[in-house]
């Protein structure tokens, strides 16, 4: 069964990865650069997308990664940050997202004169204006925010801590970000073993940009609940994509313990971590009993939403039921608490009507 436009968008959806300063809307990016007197290189809303689009469709991460001094530029105020996370939540709700986790770095927004304590109220204030904007709008939209360290970076014990901090008010789990080759989880051990030892959640980008001593790093030494993209597990498994594979321990792992993979079908094709839509590993996955996710990463980079991800999908080949069972494994694989969890996949099952 074919589904329209409307009916994709009316589907409930669940966003594990997504990335605040990857987000913004390309107005409020112009407006806000322009109140500061930042460049951009467009002043127009749709050449400055498409430019983002052309620059995130590079298949290098490292390149797609640059993109983010524009964002990051105005992303310095408590306003600014307050107000570019409620529009967030407004756009997820929009788009039929029940429930997201938006992540970003607080190291990132200090370069003026905030704390990152600041960042994470700024943040927080934001969540919860966007929640209540949404709802006036006729929308029910639960948010929640993951704090990053960036890999490349000395802070991640710092992050984790505020992480802890600030577990209860908004925030519920921690991730590494950045450029992942060359900088593996293995340098941020301390961060790691406070977090385990606290029993704190934790995602970690892995399997993206690196191979799968990446993953393996993540859900040992990082003892993660969930894998940042995680694309290139496929790796671990010999005869891929042929009726007898042979999966590797790493893959059995992830299979066996349903670790949440938060695949970011257009993301991963822009970076090189899957070579198009209709090819990407996560059909396999899929398919081989892997609880695949379904995530936008960054919206204004890549040009996407939610809406437009399950769309590609559904145009190569995803049934409403695959749409369903993804979205389901997301909610499960949320950082709430387990009846939460369980009152998000009811609106799931009934949203699809899986429950007739």
């Amino acid at each position: 069964m074919t589904l329209t436009p409307d009916e994709i968008r009316a589907l409930p959806k669940v966003v594990l990865h997504d990335h605040l300063d990857g987000g913004l809307r390309p107005e409020t990016l112009i407006e806000l650069a322009q109140e500061i007197g930042y460049e951009l290189p467009s002043d127009d809303a749709d050449l400055l997308s498409k430019h983002f689009i052309a620059n995130s469709n590079s298949g290098d991460l490292v390149r797609y990664l640059e993109a983010f001094t524009h964002t990051s530029a105005v992303m310095q105020t408590a306003a600014n940050i307050t107000r570019i996370a409620r529009e967030a939540v407004i756009d997820h709700a929009r788009d039929g997202v029940i429930y997201v986790e938006l992540r970003y770095a607080p190291e990132l927004h200090t370069e003026q004169g905030l704390i990152m304590q600041e960042v994470v109220d700024a943040v927080t204030l934001g969540i919860e204006e966007g929640v209540s904007d949404a709802l006036e709008e006729g929308y029910t939209i639960r948010a929640a925010a993951l704090l990053c360290a960036m890999r490349q970076n000395h802070r991640s014990l710092e992050v984790a801590e505020l992480a802890l901090a600030n577990w209860g008010t908004g925030c519920v789990g921690f991730d590494i970000a950045g450029p992942e080759a060359g900088f593996p989880p293995a340098k941020h051990a301390p961060a790691f073993t406070l977090l385990r030892d606290e029993l704190f959640p934790v995602t970690i980008h892995a399997g993206e940009a690196d191979d799968t001593d990446s993953l393996a790093q993540a859900l040992g030494l990082g003892a993660a609940r969930r894998i940042g993209h995680g694309v290139r597990i496929h790796e671990d498994i010999t005869d891929f994509g042929t009726e007898m594979p042979v999966f590797g321990h790493i893959a059995q792992y992830v299979l066996d313990q349903q670790i949440p993979l938060e695949i970011c079908p257009t993301s991963n094709v822009h970076t090189g971590a899957a070579p198009s839509i209709a090819e990407h590993p996560m059909h396999e996955l899929r398919d081989l009993g892997f609880a695949v996710t379904i995530n936008t990463d960054d919206k204004l980079m890549s040009g996407v939403d939610m809406v437009s991800e399950f769309t590609d999908l559904h145009d190569v080949g995803w049934t409403k039921r695959d749409l369903f069972e993804a979205t389901l494994a997301a909610a499960w694989g949320a950082f709430l608490p387990y009846d939460e969890r369980a009152d998000l996949a009811d609106l799931i099952v009934a949203g699809y009507g899986m429950d007739d």
